[in-house]
């Protein structure tokens, strides 16, 4: 859906090159239109000013491509024809004061002249006659839906009901709404195989951390395995007990 949300900023313009930034965050889009290079970069519930960063990462990398795309020399004498870059984020969540507009001088460098700078417009404002202000009404909803729901279809479901309903995204969602389910259910996937890997990392860590304290401990020597064990509830008697007989070995 984020491809479509440009729309009511190029109005007549053709597009020339769409590139989706997929190696970090799936919904952060660069692409050229005529003369100008947008990039598109979505926060959705957390605000961070780390977004210009990530907008001006996304923005090398889309020149990069565009001038790999047109075949332009960066090293020859010729000057290049590069498009005036357009950095926008678009901000789903309920922050209030939301800046139109941030720059990295400003927020990174206190307003101090820097070789760099980088200047990123805020679009945030819900609006049911624009596309974009129709996707950040979706979104909230969305929100609204998985605070009542969690991660589960009925969540999508009634997501896509209600805005059907506002006339929020209605033809889109009315031409591509198993796509959109289809895509959202995905993500909810992906989202669960990443908390499962985050919470594996942190019960490794803390196996780990457990057997090095039980290690210090029995190389002690002052208090038996059974209370060890109750000191450490993280390992068993069993392990407990190949731990002292490790140990003991390299004694």
């Amino acid at each position: 859906m984020v491809q479509e949300m440009p729309k009511h900023k190029i109005k007549d313009s053709v597009f020339t090159n769409k590139h989706v930034l997929v190696d970090a965050d799936y919904n952060d889009l660069g692409f050229s239109v005529g003369n100008r290079l947008i990039v598109l970069v979505e926060s959705q519930s957390t605000w961070t000013f780390n977004i210009i960063i990530r907008a001006l990462m996304y923005l090398i990398q889309t020149y990069h491509d565009y001038f790999k795309r047109t075949s332009q020399n960066l090293y020859g004498s010729k000057k290049v024809n590069m498009p005036k870059p357009e950095l926008y984020v678009i901000y789903t969540g309920e922050r209030k004061n939301v800046p139109d507009t941030i720059t990295l001088r400003k927020e990174f460098f206190g307003g101090e002249k820097v070789a760099i700078d980088v200047e990123v417009n805020v679009l945030y404002q819900e609006n049911e006659t624009d596309i974009i202000g129709q996707y950040i009404i979706f979104c909230k909803v969305y929100n609204e839906q998985r605070k009542r729901y969690g991660t589960t279809k009925q969540a999508v479901t009634e997501t896509i009901r209600i805005c059907k309903n506002r006339n929020v995204l209605k033809e889109y969602l009315e031409s591509k709404e198993q796509e959109v389910y289809d895509i959202m259910m995905t993500l909810f996937d992906d989202e669960q195989i990443l908390k499962a890997y985050a919470k594996d990392i942190e019960n490794h860590v803390t196996y780990r951390e457990a057997r090095e304290t039980a290690e210090r401990m029995i190389k002690m020597g002052k208090l038996s395995l059974e209370e060890i064990a109750d000191c450490v509830p993280t390992l068993t008697m069993e392990e407990l007990r190949k731990l002292e007989a490790e140990i003991m070995q390299l004694v």
